[in-house]
């Protein structure tokens, strides 16, 4: 469909639906800013004179994150010949983005938001979840492999001899997630298998879950990947969260910081790591900030210096992204309309930052 054709006028139930949007919009931004704003003009104050050179860089990583988050989308979606250009997914992507961090139930909205999206590039129901399934499977794959690497790289000062173990872990953890991006239908038992062993232990009854995981496995056997197209889509993930990474580390910098690179990706990892667990603040916030303070302490940083990188950090990946992608989605898809029925996926798999 071209964009001409989606530009049709809105529904007076689409006027309403993003007229109530706006004003709760404009509500939960107002709230969150008023919330946040007694710490942020404290941390603030502490910023001193800041490295301008690398608040540009951090900038310039954040946009590399979200650019590669659409190649991911992108090489997903062409495994199923449904070809689009990179700024119709980078422009998904920005918008996704920005519900997910600012909104209540965000995860959820913009994966729905994603999946109408996909749908009207073509994909069918089962490739456009599908497609959503594979990128959460990607990013929780790569968020794993930054936190084990600098997880090793700390270990290596101490044994030289995990550095040899963990790699050799690594190789094999990559082939066999091969393997399941290729085969999919060869996990359905193994993790049945061990639903029910983790029901026994939680006491809960032993079907619970295996409908839902059923589910997941259905949606990975519609397509499947070769090992390059694996290895293209889970090279741009990784690098999605390499370059969020390098915005932190360049936040640091930015304020006199010169933090550790292990102590760095261990300390990224364990934020985001605690912003998936709990998944009912904006963004993490509070939450994930409660976990980066102390890990960046560890990694090098005093606690005035962590502080401070973290606003920097902050008002890149969070603030600037989601004004982006609000305007973005302003100029793009207001007025869209909106007819498909989102994907029976929770925010695990929603596309968020």
């Amino acid at each position: 469909m071209t964009d001409a054709e989606n530009d049709s006028p809105p529904t007076p139930r689409g006027r309403r639906v993003r007229w109530l949007l706006g004003i709760l919009l404009v509500v939960v931004l107002t709230v969150e800013i008023v919330l946040i704003w007694p710490h942020l003009s404290e941390s603030i104050q502490n910023l001193g004179d800041l490295r301008w050179g690398w608040v540009a860089a951090a900038v310039v990583a954040s946009l590399a994150s979200m650019f590669s988050f659409a190649r991911v989308q992108r090489c997903l979606l062409g495994v199923a010949d449904v070809h689009v250009r990179q700024r119709q997914s980078l422009a998904v992507t920005l918008a996704a983005n920005s519900m997910s961090v600012t909104l209540p139930g965000g995860p959820v909205l913009a994966t729905t938001f994603s999946y109408r999206q996909t749908r009207i590039w073509g994909a069918s129901p089962v490739v456009a979840t599908w497609q959503l399934v594979m990128a959460g499977v990607l990013q929780a794959t790569g968020l794993a492999l930054v936190g084990l690497t600098g997880a090793l790289m700390v270990g290596a000062k101490t044994n030289p001899f995990s550095l040899i173990f963990t790699f050799g872990g690594l190789c094999a953890f990559l082939v066999v997630a091969q393997y399941a991006a290729s085969r999919p239908n060869a996990l359905e038992g193994v993790g049945i298998t061990a639903i029910r062993v983790a029901n026994a232990v939680r006491k809960k009854p032993p079907l619970t879950g295996i409908r839902t995981w059923k589910h997941i496995v259905d949606q990975m056997s519609a397509v499947r990947m070769s090992r390059t197209d694996t290895a293209r889509a889970f090279g741009w993930s990784l690098f999605n969260w390499v370059a969020d990474a390098s915005c932190l580390a360049f936040a640091c910098y930015a304020i006199g910081g010169h933090p550790s690179f292990a102590g760095l990706a261990v300390a990224y990892a364990a934020g985001n790591s605690a912003r998936s667990v709990i998944p009912l603040l904006p963004a993490g916030l509070g939450v994930m900030d409660a976990v980066l303070v102390p890990t960046l302490t560890a990694a090098g940083l005093s606690g005035a210096e962590a502080v401070s990188a973290i606003v920097v950090y902050r008002f890149v990946s969070f603030i600037l992204m989601a004004a982006i992608g609000w305007i973005v989605f302003g100029v793009r898809y207001r007025g869209v309309a909106q007819d498909e029925e989102g994907p029976d996926l929770g925010p695990l798999w929603g596309q968020s930052k």
